[in-house]
């Protein structure tokens, strides 16, 4: 549940670098397998094919939970606006779940008056929830210090061998829900690590699955993506086998891959 009461499901679809004339289907898949939580960007150019799965689906709209997010090349009060008017036309919804703003963008410095523009969107009903995506303790702090709603998701890079601790505890002092982005380590061999494969035998599981499972017990939101259909099923299938504490705290203390994404210290484009 977010601080202001919203149910957020806690295993979500992710479409990141699903091109726009391939990621019907695989929508389609995720919410056939159950996914109500779907997940997008203005940056993936493909909220107008996840509009439109999300419409053939006929799952019923208040069962769903859309998020999508403002680009940094449009971070600003107006602009921001602006960009959120066309997310809302392209997905073809009257309400977004959940806004999020993508990346701080530090040089840019426009990420404090762009969450005023999220709070605008949220205090006139077009957003359900707000929040960010990439941020620091520092920039969670200057936005707390600055404006008067406090994100209800933090949107991270995060994974075994990159478990960002320190982050997830000040989320939790202040209510942020920390949602977990490439959460199997994007290709980058976590998958295949001893530790992952020996807990995933011991549980005839995916190594996919017992990553995922760690996300879950850890209480974090998770968006693995696939355009695969039989990943797709199978990454949703997690509900039904636990770890134990040390196979959890095995993961927990892997130290690769590291960060494979980009430092939001540094990432401005």
């Amino acid at each position: 549940m977010l601080n202001n009461k919203l149910e957020m499901p806690q295993l979500g679809f992710g479409v990141f670098l699903v091109p726009p004339d391939e990621v019907i289907e695989p929508v389609r898949t995720a919410l056939d397998a159950g996914y109500r939580l779907i997940d997008t960007a203005t940056l993936y150019d493909n909220e107008e094919g996840v509009g439109r799965a999300i419409r053939d689906s006929g799952v019923p709209r208040d069962e769903l939970f859309v998020t999508t997010k403002v680009w940094n090349t449009d971070q600003g009060y107006d602009s921001t606006l602006r960009a959120f008017d066309n997310s809302q036309k392209l997905l073809g919804l009257d309400v977004i779940d959940l806004y999020l703003i993508h990346w701080p963008a530090p040089k840019r410095d426009r990420y404090v008056e762009t969450w005023k523009a999220l709070e605008r969107l949220y205090d006139d009903g077009r957003v359900r929830a707000i929040g960010v995506s990439n941020f620091t303790v520092a920039h969670l702090l200057r936005l707390l210090d600055e404006t008067d709603v406090v994100p209800a998701v933090n949107q991270i890079e995060l994974h075994p061998g990159f478990a960002q601790t320190e982050l997830r505890e000040y989320h939790d002092a202040h209510d942020i829900v920390t949602e977990s982005w490439s959460p199997l380590g994007r290709g980058h061999g976590l998958l295949d690590q001893p530790t992952v494969s020996d807990i995933a035998k011991r549980h005839d599981r995916t190594a996919a699955q017992v990553v995922l499972r760690w996300h879950i017990q850890l209480g974090l939101v998770v968006i693995p993506k696939s355009v695969r259909a039989e990943r797709i099923r199978e990454n949703f299938e997690v509900f039904d086998f636990e770890l134990d504490a040390q196979e959890m705290d095995a993961l927990s203390a892997l130290s690769e891959p590291g960060r494979i994404g980009p430092d939001p210290d540094t990432m401005n484009s």
